[in-house]
């Protein structure tokens, strides 16, 4: 038998019944036959509950004290899950980030994995132990604990994974798997049996929140076996991999929305070489991260500049570039955080023209105005008003999975 590494979020432990309903899970593997090793978030919102209580205290706490104290979500989690395997009779131990091994760098608050030293892990396993790791964390050089930032514990179990050589990694949520689109928002939405990697990380990056972009990069670049599944239901869920087998004739795999960006333009550019690398070096330098771009065709010597961040860098940019509007030059700056980005991803579109007019199309029916629009081999993005992104969902969703005008 092999080596499975199962990860479950917040939901999934959320009061002591679901506690106990993941260890029926993880026990059922473990009586199959498999070594497991498991990877937990905190429970619920504990994470929140944390963030909110630290605002008491202080509204400016630095990253690292904050660090030390959101990783104690995850423990809580793993020792009440370790409680629960015990009194079934299993053995199993849990472990902190620290404790097993996982070593990052210092950048507290979004931290990147270096290296897993497995030792204990293995040793763990080696008793025939069940092993249960905080996910979210690891330790600096200075021995600091670290938290990897928003989907964390995504990213844990995949890092887990390939440094365990597993043969499966399962990521077990509150949905059946990966769907053509939120389920919650698209009823008629299918589950996708299987999806590349590439699509996954495309629907990841584009507001899909299956799983985060990072773990799916991490499972592509180590060929880790990854599979999305629920918790709850007890059904398969959806396989990633490299190469997927499609039946039907679709080169769509789903549809993606983000609320969570802003569009900023730099109106009044000068119209020289030099002024794009003048914007996005400084962005760089502030680890903003820039999405959408869009420049216009010179005229009179001037042009503008517009491109899309996550609201929560909204304010560092506009800060940057006003400061450094005379370096730049530009007239003002023009801001819109009140749009959406909606996308398609398929890895079959590039081989197939009229998807994206297909979408357009769809849109126009529907009487939503696109702002801008972003293309690349496997994916289509498009900014649209923040009240009409659920429709534009919908009704693009229709157009490519709601009949048998399938593309």
């Amino acid at each position: 038998m092999g080596l499975i590494v199962q990860k479950f979020g917040g939901s999934s432990v959320a009061d002591a019944d679901r506690v106990r309903n993941v260890a029926r899970i993880i026990t059922e593997t473990y009586r199959r036959g498999h070594r497991v090793v498991v990877v937990l978030s905190a429970q619920g919102d504990t994470t929140d509950d944390l963030i909110a209580k630290a605002a008491e205290i202080n509204p400016h706490a630095s990253k690292r004290e904050m660090d030390m104290l959101l990783s104690t979500g995850e423990q809580i989690s793993c020792a009440l899950c370790a409680m629960a395997i015990e009194a079934m009779g299993y053995p199993v131990v849990s472990l902190t980030g620290r404790q097993a091994g996982i070593q990052t760098n210092s950048s507290y608050g979004d931290a990147r994995i270096s290296r897993i030293q497995t030792e204990r892990i293995q040793n763990e396993l080696d008793k025939r132990s069940i092993v249960i790791v905080t996910g979210f964390q690891g330790v600096n050089r200075t021995g600091d604990i670290t938290t990897l930032g928003r989907g964390g514990s995504d990213t844990s179990a995949v890092a887990l994974a390939a440094s365990l050589h597993a043969d499966l990694c399962q990521i077990y949520t509150d949905v059946d798997g990966v769907y053509t689109a939120d389920p919650r928002l698209v009823p008629k939405a299918r589950k996708l049996e299987e999806i590349t990697y590439d699509e996954m990380l495309e629907l990841a990056t584009l507001g899909a929140q299956v799983l985060h972009n990072r773990s799916v990069e991490m499972a592509k670049r180590y060929n880790v076996n990854l599979e999305v599944l629920s918790s709850f239901s007890g059904n398969p869920g959806t396989k990633v991999k490299e190469v997927v087998k499609t039946m039907e004739k679709s080169y769509i795999s789903g549809v993606a929305k983000d609320k969570d960006i802003a569009r900023l333009a730099l109106v009044g550019l000068e119209d020289e070489p030099g002024i794009a690398f003048r914007i996005f070096s400084l962005l760089a330098k502030e680890k903003v991260n820039v999405d959408i771009i869009l420049q216009s065709i010179g005229r009179e010597n001037k042009k503008d500049i517009s491109f899309t961040v996550a609201k929560g860098d909204l304010e560092n940019a506009t800060r940057v570039l006003t400061e450094n509007r005379d370096y730049i030059g530009f007239d003002h700056i023009d801001i819109n955080d009140n749009i959406a980005k909606v996308s398609i991803v398929g890895a079959g579109m590039i081989h197939n023209p009229g998807v994206a007019a297909g979408m357009f199309e769809a849109l126009f029916n529907a009487g939503i105005n696109i702002h801008m629009i972003s293309t690349s081999e496997i994916k289509v993005s498009v900014l649209v008003d923040l009240a009409d992104a659920d429709h534009a969902v919908r009704v693009t969703h229709d157009r490519f999975f709601g009949g048998n005008d399938l593309y």
